[in-house]
């Protein structure tokens, strides 16, 4: 086992991915360390997304707030609002609360243990052990996606997931070095997204292929085998877009929890399978001819846009007008800015 992470630290060592979070193994043997904050803020918002979805807003927020007291300090509207697009806005919400314990309660500086880890906001298992072994050079094994795939071939491993999670972390943690753990954790997972992926693995050029069982059986494709997931539902929903005759948009702030939470958005429905009218203002209004479409983690959204132009003095039932000149549709979550995208071009 020592032999195949030696052999996998050398193809890193050559070959590691450049990211901008990331202290490369050149860098680290010149005694440079990962700085916690970028590791943790990278972990998060590469949690369901790409690399090359996320390096954009990595640099945006790092640039606006180099630090996590920085980033403690900020208005729960402008993170949310740079969040935007990335989906899965809980973890941005949960992002200024971890943010904020680690400034008020650690003087800004994050713990170095797994378990120390688990006990701030929005820090599941595997974000505590790619911070711990990444920034802290801690011997812990860390588990994505890419791992697994890594695992369940190097051993074969035919059990299909989820089920087969605890088996493949079990093997993850044996093969774990006591020697550069971090650069290792992410070894493991530059081989899975650059040679061992999900279709056509190059086995002919992996550094493990020689003690690789699923390439000796010709099953490395087919691996790892998943449980069939269940058709998502398709939910309905109605939006609100109002501008007053001076240019400024009706928005509403949706609540803390649930979906979007803590997003500005446009007033509108529920989501279900039988939406009904609930204009935010009195007006005349018109439905666009083409509907917004949207999926979920859970499940898919169609939504109906209505369109009106309200004079000035109207109150709204329900949100606030916000000026045309402090309106930003990238501040909008990516299905409400569709519904904007679908009115201007309509």
């Amino acid at each position: 086992m020592e032999t195949l992470a030696r052999d996998l630290l050398d193809w890193y060592d050559r070959h590691a991915r450049v990211m901008p979070w990331r202290v490369g193994p050149s860098d680290r043997q010149r005694g440079l360390r990962p700085d916690p904050y970028r590791v943790w803020l990278s972990e998060v918002m590469l949690q369901q997304t790409t690399v090359a979805a996320v390096r954009d807003y990595f640099h945006r927020f790092t640039t606006r707030w180099p630090t996590v007291e920085d980033l403690a300090a900020a208005e729960d509207g402008a993170v949310m609002g740079e969040w935007a697009g990335l989906g899965y806005y809980a973890r941005a919400r949960n992002l200024l609360k971890c943010a904020r314990v680690v400034a008020r309660d650690h003087d800004g500086v994050f713990p170095d243990t797994r378990e120390d880890l688990l006990a701030l906001p929005g820090i599941g298992p595997y974000t505590a052990a790619a911070i711990s072994a990444i920034a802290f050079d801690r011997p812990e094994p860390v588990m994505d996606g890419n791992v697994e795939r890594v695992m369940a071939r190097l051993f074969e491993i035919h059990t299909p997931l989820p089920a087969a999670k605890p088996e493949l972390a079990a093997y993850a943690a044996m093969l774990t070095p006591q020697e550069r753990p971090g650069d290792y954790a992410q070894a493991v997972m530059d081989l899975g997204a650059t040679i061992c992926t999900p279709k056509s693995p190059a086995c002919g050029i992996c550094p493990l292929r020689p003690p690789c069982a699923a390439r000796a059986a010709g099953t490395a494709a087919e691996l790892p085998k998943k449980t069939p997931k269940k058709p998502k539902p398709t939910r309905r929903g109605i939006v609100y877009l109002a501008q007053r005759e001076d240019g400024a948009w009706l928005l509403e702030r949706r609540p803390d929890r649930g979906l979007l939470g803590g997003m500005l958005g446009w007033p509108g429905s529920d989501w279900d399978e039988a939406p009904v009218e609930a204009p935010p203002i009195a007006a005349d209004w018109a439905t666009l001819p083409a509907e917004v479409r949207h999926t979920f983690t859970h499940f898919h959204l169609i939504l109906s846009v209505r369109h009106a132009v309200v004079p000035l003095g109207q109150a709204p039932h329900s949100g606030h007008f916000v000026p045309q000149s402090a309106f930003r549709p990238s501040d909008l979550p990516t299905v409400m800015r569709k519904a904007f995208d679908l009115l201007r071009g309509a």
